[in-house]
């Protein structure tokens, strides 16, 4: 009777071991990100992008698994903005003149929160392969219009600058120093509201389940009530319609 006892106390030490064992190597894959079987359902990243409206712009995303393919997405969006007639230029008549863009009435800075769903078109099938997903956004555009501030000298003999708002029927480009101070005019910042919408295709290459890693590409409609006011002697729209290409990282949970 105490030989089965001891052959199974020892038969249940071992498989509690290995269990133990097993289910510390699952947990050590789970944390490394090596299960592909997991389904993590949330997520947030960032990310950094150039765009083909003469800039740069950064952005946050958070996700969660609505199925297994499909997940909800909030992003929030934020990029210069340029006139596609810009062209810096200098003024030959005064020595160490600086850069301006002529004709331009305000700098813009776009802010875009939205919300989107991204679905997967092509399923990881292990570490080295890449999972491609494609995805669509709705949401507010911000633009924040701040007025434009020139170096002005009113008489080429004093050679006295002064800083003014630029108007395009009071300064010619003769006595157009350079520009001024971007900080120049950012209390009379206004805000125009419109909206946006984004399709987007995605390629994530990440070697870790439980992190992201990937390039998106795509294209943005961007839409408001009013024409903006950009340049002066240049057609102003109201609609816009630019390409991206962005870089992306993040991590998933559950």
């Amino acid at each position: 009777m105490l030989k089965k006892i001891s052959s199974f106390l020892l038969i249940t030490f071992i498989s509690t071991g290995v269990f133990s064992q097993e289910l510390k190597d699952d947990l050590t894959r789970l944390q490394n990100g090596e299960d592909l079987n997991v389904l993590y359902r949330n997520e947030s990243s960032f990310g950094i992008y150039a765009h083909t409206a003469g800039g740069i712009g950064l952005a946050y995303r958070r996700g969660q698994h609505v199925t297994g393919k499909r997940k909800r997405m909030l992003e929030l969006e934020a990029q210069n903005f340029k006139h596609p007639k810009e062209v810096k230029s200098v003024n030959s008549i005064f020595e160490n003149s600086k850069g301006f863009n002529y004709g331009k009435l305000n700098s813009f800075f776009l802010l875009r929160p939205g919300v989107g769903y991204q679905n997967v078109l092509y399923q990881k099938s292990d570490k080295k392969s890449v999972e491609i997903r494609y995805s669509y956004f709705v949401g507010v555009t911000l633009a924040f219009a701040k007025p434009v501030y020139l170096e002005i000298v009113r008489d080429p003999q004093d050679g006295v600058v002064s800083t003014e708002k630029y108007d395009p029927e009071e300064h010619s480009i003769d006595v157009i120093y350079g520009k001024a101070s971007f900080f120049r005019g950012i209390d009379e910042t206004k805000i125009i509201p419109g909206g946006y919408a984004k399709l987007a295709l995605s390629f994530e290459y990440a070697d870790r389940y439980n992190s992201i890693k990937a390039i998106e590409t795509g294209v943005i409609f961007d839409i408001y009530p009013k024409v903006l006011p950009m340049m002066a002697y240049n057609r102003n729209q109201q609609a816009f319609a630019l390409l991206y290409l962005k870089i992306i990282w993040g991590k998933k949970w559950f």
